[in-house]
């Protein structure tokens, strides 16, 4: 292509709305803009970008057995009704009514779509296993679209789904998705490491995320250097200090503690307790089933609750907070004065059924403070199994930097962020039985088939490419995914040596099998030159003033390193670099 032809509108400032690295480069390099919140339009050089990354999906699918298909964007509510995901997800599902009046969907995902044609088609073991997959348009109602390509709300996404008759196949068939995606994340130029991670909507048995590890992720990520256990902060544990309670009163013991309404109130108030000797009472209405539950969650006063936990750990669809009102109501006290001691009988004569959960790093805690259910009172020696009915108990625990590693003796726990580049999951029967998808066993015996999916955002792909490799004068794209394998660069458009040299040698490119762009602008070198920087583009070959002793300049964008070659060697030269690693 020509520069002077072609479509790269260049911003020198970084636009104002612009908050992470990737989100400034996209748009200062004319690969992107943007038409609402969270819904952008791919510019040209986004477009080959895109199309490289989906290439290489499609390649890694195919080799592992994948048969490309591609279904319909919209959807009729009554399979995902099958599912029972219809009434599960909330609004992030863009939901509309065809002029009949039908309830239909725009695609966030396809699980459903890929069940009904295999249920309809899938007859007999013989048929199995299956590898099916596509790269197909996503949409998602984001409540907060935010950092360029990172949150949207329609985006490209690979999603893979594989059909066994059994686990022993689903276990085969997770290895080699997980073998696949290594080998796409590598060729892509992405650093990346793999975490144990929730299956949240999607539902199965096990899941694995695969993680870029930048500044710019929405995902905190738990790892130990020792032993390399890695898992997202909402599916992470850690090894905690034992703890010897010291004996405490015989009975409980109810205490004023007018003004007292945290944790942090409690340990400075006179007779109080320290943080790790508080039990933290934390009101929840789940939604279970479609219907919302209240349940008590108790932990360690000194520990934070993650939520995904407390959703996943309960089989919630959804979690919230109780209001002050609804506390009020259930408890007969406000939030400040809570305790687990007494609350089911409380609950009941208000003829609700609490449910009440607990950490587990509260097992076989005594001598513990926590509310009284009574405003400004509390109550101390508290003995967990003794004195509070304690329904379920499980990892409920936001994990924090420099605890110990679950998984060995002496790692020590790192939380850092990183973005989600692709997720895999073991979806085991959930999709199949409930909506009638199964097939004969050898033995003749119906079951339904055991499934798995896969996905993959080309989004952010794109993204994790250049938070990872970019510098101060734009992005450094990784070979495979550039939008160009070289830029011609000819310094003066004007001089006929100089101009004749590069078309030469831009058509020789060509024909060597390379993507080439040739920099005809009747611009100044400079400007030349930080826009060759700006859109990332591998090697720049440089038509300057030696051209005229047959010596061109051959820069490399990645190591920022530049030497003098002969005019008649630079497409050899070139096409060695361009199949070299990334």
């Amino acid at each position: 292509m020509r520069w002077s032809q072609s479509f790269i509108p260049t911003l020198r400032e970084d636009p104002a709305d612009a908050e992470v690295v990737s989100h400034k480069l996209l748009m200062r390099a004319g690969v992107i803009r943007q038409l609402s919140a969270g819904i952008y339009s791919y510019l040209p050089l986004g477009q080959r970008v895109a199309l490289k990354v989906m290439q290489i999906l499609r390649e890694e699918m195919n080799a592992i057995g994948g048969q490309e298909f591609y279904l319909p964007a919209i959807q009729p509510a009554e399979i995902w009704q099958e599912s029972g995901r219809w009434d599960a997800i909330g609004d992030e599902m863009f939901r509309l009514k065809d002029r009949k009046g039908s309830d239909m969907c725009l695609g966030m995902t396809h699980e459903e779509v890929f069940t009904t044609i295999a249920r309809s088609e899938l007859r007999s073991y013989k048929q199995l296993p299956q590898v099916w997959y596509q790269i197909q348009i996503k949409f998602r109602d984001e409540a907060r679209p935010r950092s360029g390509l990172m949150r949207l709300r329609t985006f490209i996404m690979k999603d893979a789904y594989s059909f066994d008759v059994d686990r022993a196949g689903l276990d085969k068939a997770f290895t080699d998705q997980g073998e696949a995606y290594k080998r796409i994340f590598s060729r892509c130029g992405i650093q990346f490491l793999i975490v144990e991670a929730s299956s949240g909507a999607m539902g199965g048995s096990e899941s694995n995320e695969f993680i870029a590890r930048t500044a710019a992720g929405e995902d905190l990520i738990v790892s130990c250097a020792n032993c390399g256990y890695a898992a997202n902060l909402e599916k992470a544990t850690s090894r905690l200090a034992a703890v010897s309670d010291e004996a405490g009163p015989g009975s409980l013991e109810e205490f004023p503690t007018p003004g007292v309404r945290t944790i942090e109130d409690l340990i400075t108030f006179p007779g109080g307790a320290e943080a790790s000797r508080q039990i933290k009472s934390l009101v929840f209405f789940t939604t279970i089933d479609g219907e919302q539950r209240p349940v008590l969650v108790l932990l360690r006063g000194d520990h934070q609750l993650h939520e995904i936990k407390l959703a996943d750990s309960l089989r919630a669809t959804a979690v919230r907070p109780a209001q002050p009102e609804e506390i009020r109501d259930l408890l007969g006290a406000g939030a400040g004065s809570l305790g687990g001691v007494g609350a089911k009988t409380t609950a009941r004569a208000a003829k609700v059924d609490l449910r009440i959960v607990a950490d587990s790093a509260l097992k076989n805690r005594s001598n513990m403070t926590t509310g009284a259910n009574k405003d400004d009172h509390h109550l101390r020696g508290v003995d967990i199994g003794r004195d509070i009915q304690v329904d379920e108990w499980f990892d409920l625990r936001t994990v924090e930097s420099g605890e110990g590693c679950p998984r060995c003796e002496t790692g020590v726990l790192e939380v850092f962020k990183g973005m989600e580049i692709g997720h895999i999951f073991k979806l085991g029967t959930k999709y199949s039985e409930s909506m009638g998808a199964t097939v004969l066993t050898q033995e003749g015996k119906e079951v339904p088939v055991v499934m798995g999916c896969y996905g993959i955002g080309v989004e952010r792909i794109i993204t994790a490419a250049i938070e990872q490799r970019h510098d101060d004068d734009g992005i450094i794209w990784p070979k495979s995914i550039a939008p160009f394998d070289v830029v011609v660069t000819v310094t003066n458009m004007k001089q006929d040596l100089l101009r004749e040299s590069g078309e030469k040698l831009y058509h020789d490119l060509q024909r060597a099998g390379l993507d080439v762009l040739l920099d005809d602008r009747d611009e100044r070198a400079g400007v030349k030159f930080k826009d060759a920087d700006l859109i990332g583009v591998p090697y720049r070959v440089t038509i300057g003033k030696k051209a005229s002793e047959g010596i061109v300049e051959l820069f490399d964008r990645s190591r920022r390193t530049s030497e003098d070659i002969k005019i008649s060697d630079v497409v050899t030269r070139v096409q060695s670099l361009a199949l070299t690693a990334l």
